[in-house]
């Protein structure tokens, strides 16, 4: 059973408190690192984006241009750096090009 809060916590505190008592941390890691992408890579990359995945601390992306991902591979520790500053802490520790 979940641990009762006192009538004076903060909202963030009982958010905190759900997120981590219903283990959505994964789900919401995954939502914040896809709208960071898209948000951070600008619509040149995005148009060339097919998808974002999370799956533990790799971040999985799928883009149509091979020219693109050669060019993005260069920057791998660029893009991580961007990504966690954008998310506050540290979610992303590998990139993979596909």
């Amino acid at each position: 059973m979940a641990k009762r809060l006192s009538n004076e916590s903060s909202i963030s505190d009982i958010l905190k408190e759900i997120i981590e008592a219903n283990k959505l941390d994964k789900g919401l890691n995954q939502i914040s690192v896809a709208d960071a992408w898209k948000n951070l890579m600008g619509n040149g990359v995005n148009n060339y984006t097919r998808n974002v995945l999370l799956k533990g601390s790799t971040l999985y992306v799928e883009l149509t241009s091979s020219v693109l991902r050669e060019e993005l591979s260069y920057g791998k520790d660029k893009i991580i750096k961007m990504i966690n500053e954008e998310l506050g802490r540290e979610v992303v520790k590998d990139v993979v090009l596909k």
